[in-house]
């Protein structure tokens, strides 16, 4: 074999210094990194101490096996796979929310949306204007006050909300508490008490008239007893025939406020402006709802026993007015007789100028006793 270099193969003499040096150099580190090492003698006491433990089952915590540090692995799965379960539901959630935001409770976008109407204050002065336009939803058995402004009233008594009680004149604060009391049970006996409202004697609202009062307590049982055209009960106690016409529910939305004065008989007169609605259905198990809406202005009077002749602790009825919006004009048995939409005939439809129910700016002179309701 001839040692004579190749003509394709430098010589040593052709490479340059500098080149064989890195050469060398590089050759001697990868020998010494690939070199197998001898294990430190520590090194060789712990393996061999391990391995008797390992033997043993005896091997310490933190050596791979580290309870603790398993269980905080474990957890962290738990959350990686949690939170990969409820990612997308999450995201389907956000999606359904940025195309309709009026799903989300209240109105957090500020867009004017909200599902759940927000209650009104008390009323403290006369409205300059009816409420605004609701939206035209169909009232049903589970939301029967559906495109209603009432939505926004107060349920039932909580409604008639109290002015402070102060001394009028001569008449002590006392006696115009107890004024102002005995006329919100007047209110709540012939408007709101459900028994009433079934077409029940209302015991507790005549219970507070004064019963030496001419021509009043009288002519009201007679109206009760035997209703007509020219003793109406329906003038002061709002009634439903109950084997016509059955209440939804037991809710009974209410709007209005009291004010006081000085009364003609030497005591503390009482003026009191309230709108009730009541959503109706037919008893005959149709699942039609329709409402019917009452304003009552009421006048009394808690006079002064030691001037006058009347009983202390009653009421003088002084003055009552009504508007009823929904009710079948030119019935006279003592009850209210609302129409539902899908089942009034043509014929029926009341002929007089239109009002709007929930308008209580006008006064209740302005009004037309059978008109037209522009909603109910």
């Amino acid at each position: 074999m001839s040692d004579k270099p190749s003509d394709d193969q430098p010589s040593a003499s052709e490479i340059p210094d500098d080149v064989w040096e890195q050469f060398t150099r590089d050759t001697e580190r990868d020998i010494r990194a690939s070199a197998p090492k001898e294990p430190s003698a520590r090194a060789r006491m712990v393996t061999e101490r391990l391995r008797q433990q390992d033997a043993r089952g005896e091997t310490p915590p933190g050596w791979r096996t580290d309870p603790v540090r398993q269980e905080r692995n474990v957890r962290t799965a738990r959350r990686r796979k949690l939170w990969a379960v409820l990612g997308v539901p999450a995201a389907v959630a956000v999606a359904l929310v940025a195309l309709k935001p009026s799903l989300l409770p209240g109105d957090p976008f500020g867009t004017g949306t909200s599902q759940a109407a927000d209650p009104l204050p008390a009323e403290t002065a006369a409205p300059t204007a009816p409420p605004g336009a609701s939206d035209p939803e169909t009232p049903t058995l589970d939301e029967p006050f559906a495109g209603s402004p009432a939505l926004r009233w107060a349920d039932g008594e909580a409604g008639i909300v109290l002015p402070e009680a102060k001394a009028v004149g001569a008449v002590s604060k006392g006696r115009v508490e107890q004024a102002l009391k005995l006329a919100k049970k007047l209110l709540v006996s012939a408007n709101l008490d459900l028994a009433t409202v079934r077409g029940e004697r209302p015991e507790a609202a005549l219970s507070v008239l004064d019963p030496q009062q001419p021509g009043t307590v009288d002519d009201l049982d007679t109206a009760l007893r035997s209703p007509s055209r020219e003793h109406d009960p329906l003038t002061l106690f709002s009634r439903f025939d109950p084997d016509r016409v059955r209440l939804v529910g037991d809710v009974i939305k209410t709007r209005g406020r009291m004010t006081l004065g000085k009364g003609s008989h030497g005591g503390v007169a009482v003026h009191a402006d309230y709108t009730f609605v009541y959503p109706v259905t037919r008893a005959d198990g149709s699942t039609e709802v329709a409402r019917t809406i009452v304003r009552r202005a009421v006048d009394v009077e808690l006079a002064d026993p030691a001037r006058y002749r009347v009983t202390a602790g009653r009421l003088l009825l002084l003055k009552y007015d009504e508007e009823i919006g929904n009710s079948s004009c030119d019935v006279h048995d003592g009850y209210l007789h609302p129409e539902f939409p899908l089942s009034r005939a043509e014929a029926t439809r009341p002929t007089g100028p239109t009002t709007d129910p929930y308008d209580r700016s006008r006064s209740l002179d302005d009004g037309d006793a059978c008109g037209t309701v522009s909603r109910t």
